[in-house]
C-alpha cells in the first residue's frame, strides 16, 4: 500500500489550478512515501508528462537511511512534522528555499474496513510554503 496515487493527484491538481509546473518550486516534499512510494509517484506523474525528479524529496527518505530495515518508512504525519520543523523551515529562513510544495501524505486506517477486506484509502494535503 502506498499513498503515491493520492500525492500524485494532489500535485497534478495543484499544478493545474495554479498554472505552475515543478520548475516553479525549489522543493517538492512528500510525507512518507519512502523509496518504493517515491518511485511510484514518479511513474504516475511521468505518465501525465510531469517530471519532479531533481526537485522532489521525501520526509521518510530524509529520516531513515538505506541501511535501516524500515521497508516503506514510518508515520507520514510524524515524518512530515519532524522534517518540516528541523530542516525545511530553517532552510527557508536561511534563504536556501523560497518556494516549497509540502505534500503531507497518509492512510485513512479503519480496522473495520480492513477486516472486511476493504481497501485502505489514502490522502494527501498540499501546502505551498513561500518566503
Amino acid at each position: 500500500m502506498t499513498t503515491a496515487p493520492a500525492a500524485a493527484r494532489t500535485i497534478l491538481s495543484f499544478f493545474d489550478d495554479t498554472k505552475t509546473s515543478p520548475r516553479d518550486y525549489d522543493l517538492i516534499l512528500t510525507g512518507d512515501l519512502g523509496k518504493v512510494g517515491s518511485e511510484c509517484l514518479y511513474d504516475i506523474l511521468d505518465g501525465e508528462g510531469v517530471d519532479i525528479i531533481g526537485r522532489h524529496n521525501d520526509c521518510g527518505l530524509m529520516i531513515y537511511g538505506e541501511g535501516q530495515d524500515v521497508h516503506s518508512g514510518g508515520s507520514g504525519c510524524g515524518c512530515c512534522a519532524s522534517v518540516l520543523c528541523s530542516t525545511v523551515l530553517p532552510d527557508m529562513l536561511s534563504d536556501k528555499y523560497k518556494n516549497v510544495l509540502f505534500v503531507a501524505t497518509g492512510a485513512l486506517m479503519s480496522p473495520v474496513s480492513s477486516q472486511q477486506g476493504g481497501s485502505i484509502p489514502s490522502i494527501a494535503h498540499l501546502v505551498n510554503l513561500v518566503e
